[in-house]
């Protein structure tokens, strides 16, 4: 036998092999058991991520539709703004142009001045009217651009949750 022999069965003939052995056997055990509780810890956690990511898409969808929706309405209610701006512009240089119309029949200083007060009542009276039109018109934008968001939104996180 060699000196490698001789240490090698040395080794082996300690007093507490046994010990050693049956710690090495629980201690492998234990290695053994360990990834299969992290497997199910793993396979927990991608069943989660997997359902919440189904959610997340089902929800970015409704999101995108809510938003789609939105924007049509937003589009609508803002071209109707647009639209009684111009109305009101209209209105505005027909106004002036009969008001320029009659400044040139005048034959005195007073018909001018009593034509230019009654321009500027005029004016005053439809530029008050005017605005509270388009202050309305601005109400009606926002709550209805607001509205589809507020309770889309709304539903989208309640499914979620």
């Amino acid at each position: 036998m060699g000196k490698a022999d001789i240490k090698a069965k040395a080794n082996t003939d300690t007093p507490n092999a046994k010990v050693e052995t049956n710690e090495k056997q629980n201690l492998e055990g234990s290695l053994f058991t360990m990834p299969g509780i992290f497997r199910g810890i793993a396979e927990q956690s991608m069943s989660r991520t997997k359902d919440n990511y189904e959610k997340l898409q089902a929800a970015s969808g409704e999101i995108a539709d809510i938003l789609s929706e939105t924007y049509s309405t937003h589009a609508k209610t803002a071209a109707d703004y647009g639209i009684k701006v111009i109305e009101i512009a209209g209105a505005n240089t027909n106004s002036a142009f009969d008001f320029l119309s009659k400044l040139t029949d005048t034959k005195s200083l007073s018909e001018i001045v009593q034509l230019s007060a009654a321009q500027t009542r005029k004016n005053v009276e439809a530029t008050s009217a005017q605005n509270k039109e388009l202050w309305q018109l601005a109400q009606k934008v926002a709550t209805e651009t607001a509205e589809p968001i507020k309770k889309g939104l709304t539903r989208v996180l309640q499914k979620a949750s």
